[in-house]
Protein backbone atom coordinates (compact mmCIF):
# COMPACT_ATOMS: atom_id res chain seq x y z
CA UNK A 1 0.00 0.00 0.00
CA UNK A 2 1.12 3.50 -0.70
CA UNK A 3 0.30 6.70 0.37
CA UNK A 4 0.44 10.74 -1.64
CA UNK A 5 0.22 13.53 0.10
CA UNK A 6 -0.10 16.66 -1.69
CA UNK A 7 0.56 20.03 0.22
CA UNK A 8 -0.34 23.57 -0.75
CA UNK A 9 -1.00 27.25 0.86
CA UNK A 10 -3.40 29.61 -0.23
CA UNK A 11 -2.58 31.56 2.53
CA UNK A 12 -5.26 32.91 4.89
CA UNK A 13 -8.63 33.82 3.82
CA UNK A 14 -9.08 31.50 0.53
CA UNK A 15 -10.98 28.56 2.26
CA UNK A 16 -13.58 29.16 -0.39
CA UNK A 17 -10.99 28.55 -3.24
CA UNK A 18 -9.62 25.71 -1.20
CA UNK A 19 -13.48 24.07 -1.19
CA UNK A 20 -13.68 23.19 -4.96
CA UNK A 21 -10.78 21.02 -4.67
CA UNK A 22 -12.63 18.95 -2.16
CA UNK A 23 -15.80 18.81 -4.16
CA UNK A 24 -14.68 18.35 -7.52
CA UNK A 25 -11.11 16.47 -7.26
CA UNK A 26 -11.64 13.95 -4.43
CA UNK A 27 -14.89 12.33 -6.11
CA UNK A 28 -12.40 11.80 -9.26
CA UNK A 29 -9.57 10.59 -6.97
CA UNK A 30 -11.89 8.44 -5.26
CA UNK A 31 -13.24 6.73 -8.76
CA UNK A 32 -9.62 5.68 -9.94
CA UNK A 33 -8.77 2.02 -9.66
CA UNK A 34 -6.97 1.27 -6.70
CA UNK A 35 -7.80 4.09 -5.11
CA UNK A 36 -8.40 3.13 -1.24
CA UNK A 37 -9.21 6.16 0.44
CA UNK A 38 -8.69 10.43 -0.23
CA UNK A 39 -9.11 13.30 2.57
CA UNK A 40 -8.66 16.93 1.85
CA UNK A 41 -8.00 18.71 4.77
CA UNK A 42 -6.74 22.07 5.89
CA UNK A 43 -6.36 24.80 8.31
CA UNK A 44 -8.62 28.43 7.08
CA UNK A 45 -6.22 30.21 9.37
CA UNK A 46 -3.17 29.90 8.24
CA UNK A 47 -4.17 28.42 4.74
CA UNK A 48 -2.59 25.39 4.56
CA UNK A 49 -4.34 22.66 2.91
CA UNK A 50 -3.52 19.12 1.92
CA UNK A 51 -4.88 15.70 -0.12
CA UNK A 52 -3.79 12.58 1.36
CA UNK A 53 -4.43 9.38 -0.67
CA UNK A 54 -3.84 5.51 0.48
CA UNK A 55 -3.48 3.68 -2.62
CA UNK A 56 -3.32 -0.30 -3.26
CA UNK A 57 0.12 0.01 -5.76
CA UNK A 58 2.66 2.40 -6.64
CA UNK A 59 1.58 2.15 -10.29
CA UNK A 60 -2.38 2.92 -9.01
CA UNK A 61 -0.91 6.03 -7.96
CA UNK A 62 1.47 7.21 -10.16
CA UNK A 63 -1.13 6.70 -13.12
CA UNK A 64 -3.52 8.31 -11.20
CA UNK A 65 -1.29 10.89 -10.53
CA UNK A 66 -0.82 11.76 -14.37
CA UNK A 67 -4.44 12.15 -14.69
CA UNK A 68 -4.89 14.34 -11.82
CA UNK A 69 -2.51 16.51 -11.54
CA UNK A 70 -3.52 18.83 -14.39
CA UNK A 71 -6.98 19.25 -12.66
CA UNK A 72 -5.54 20.17 -9.57
CA UNK A 73 -2.94 22.35 -11.40
CA UNK A 74 -6.36 24.14 -12.45
CA UNK A 75 -7.37 24.78 -8.90
CA UNK A 76 -4.53 25.83 -7.68
CA UNK A 77 -3.45 28.29 -10.35
CA UNK A 78 -4.15 31.99 -9.03
CA UNK A 79 -4.59 30.66 -5.76
CA UNK A 80 -1.56 29.02 -4.93
CA UNK A 81 1.31 30.56 -3.49
CA UNK A 82 3.84 27.99 -4.62
CA UNK A 83 3.63 24.93 -6.56
CA UNK A 84 2.54 22.38 -4.54
CA UNK A 85 4.12 19.37 -2.57
CA UNK A 86 3.26 16.21 -3.89
CA UNK A 87 5.32 12.77 -2.27
CA UNK A 88 4.39 9.18 -2.42
CA UNK A 89 5.29 7.40 0.60
CA UNK A 90 5.15 3.20 1.22
CA UNK A 91 2.76 2.78 3.80
CA UNK A 92 4.80 0.99 6.97
CA UNK A 93 1.14 0.23 8.93
CA UNK A 94 -2.59 0.45 8.58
Amino acid sequence: MYARLVRFSFGPGKHTAAEPIADDIAPLIASQPGCQSVTVFGDEKDGEYGIFVLWETQEYANVAAQLMRPKLDEHLAGNAKRPPDARLFKVLSK
